[in-house]
């Protein structure tokens, strides 16, 4: 119980750090999620791998390292403007490259993607990630 409450918080805190700028920056329609588990050919989880997203567009980086399931959630800031603009994803040495797809007009649904890194593998799964979201969240 006490893990789930900490990544609660842990998330809460990156929201709250992202809204530390404008105004609405801690708004849904201000950021866009990836997350994900990064796991070896065997499916073994892997704990403290680096992730990192990079904005082709503006070259600005976010961090995050996965936990002891090989999971990761990394929070970027990305208005309604970034609509199909280019991701690249790196987990270790493995690299990929998202395009940010989101409905502009939807200022309510949590935006993102899930990304997993599996083995030599990056596989986006979209359709997962608002239920991989809400168990993170633990709701």
């Amino acid at each position: 119980m006490a893990g789930k409450w900490a990544r609660v918080l842990a998330f809460c805190l990156l929201v709250l750090a992202l809204a530390s700028g404008a105004g609405a920056e801690h708004e849904v329609f201000y950021r866009y999620l990836v997350l994900g588990y990064v796991k070896d050919v065997k499916g073994v989880p892997l704990r403290g791998v680096s992730v990192k997203l990079i904005r082709q567009k503006t070259g600005f980086s976010y961090l995050a390292d996965t936990d002891t399931r090989g999971f990761y959630v990394i929070v970027a800031r990305l208005g309604d403007e970034s609509v199909g603009e280019n991701l690249q994803v790196k987990a270790g040495s493995l690299s990929t490259t998202l395009v940010a797809r989101f409905d502009p007009r939807n200022h309510t649904a949590d935006r993102g993607t899930r990304l997993d890194f599996l083995g030599k593998k990056a596989v986006e799964q979209p359709t997962l990630f608002a239920s991989t979201l809400k168990r993170f969240l633990g709701q």
